[in-house]
């Protein structure tokens, strides 16, 4: 039988993936039904494995899109500026990361929060690619080490904590709040700049 109009896989493909999204940061993977999701696009729960094979699938395929986009969003503000000095490099990742992600909540819950519920393979494709993300951070640390720049222990550590207290902007910043997100970037700048400098 042929699907009705709207059905194909490129409309509605997009949007059991953005009804999923939708549906696991509010209530979490855990809570969802693939009948929830389908009930979100409008179509039957037999419908939905026309797009995908299950749940696991959406929630893996929902991550690595996240991170895939991250990683070249990231390649191409780096290739901007190339040859900076580790500060300028530094100063570049904090505004990236904050802009980056404040923009994308529901994919930066997920990404975080739901970790646990996939499966080994899948999370060791995921923490590949945020092993990418976090090398590149881990290097401007060593090189301004390296310079006399910045004066950490462990720059592999001082990634993770810096990584850490930027995630932290999407638990509280709102755009309708008192600060600009520029402010938001200056502020966390200024904090990342004291904590790493020599």
């Amino acid at each position: 039988m042929a699907r009705t109009q709207g059905s194909h896989s490129d409309i509605t493909g997009p949007r059991i993936r953005a009804a999923a999204l939708g549906l696991f940061a509010r209530h979490g993977y855990a809570a969802v039904s693939m009948r929830q999701i389908a009930g979100e696009v409008g179509v039957q729960a037999g419908a939905l494995y026309n797009y995908t094979p299950d749940k696991q699938t959406l929630l893996f395929e929902l991550m690595r899109g996240h991170m895939e986009d991250l990683l070249a969003a990231r390649a191409a503000e780096a290739a901007e500026n190339p040859g900076a000095d580790p500060m300028a490099r530094l100063e570049n990742f904090t505004r990236f990361h904050i802009r980056f992600h404040i923009e994308r909540p529901d994919e930066v819950f997920i990404a975080y929060m739901e970790l646990r519920n996939l499966d080994p393979a899948n999370f060791a494709e995921i923490e590949h690619l945020r092993r990418a993300y976090e090398d590149e951070l881990e290097m401007i640390l060593r090189d301004g080490v390296g310079q006399g720049v910045f004066a950490v222990p462990d720059p592999r550590v001082a990634s993770y904590a810096v990584i850490a207290m930027l995630n932290g902007v999407n638990t509280w910043y709102r755009s309708a709040g008192r600060l600009s997100l520029e402010e938001v970037e200056t502020l966390y700048w200024d904090m990342v700049r004291k904590a790493v400098s020599a």
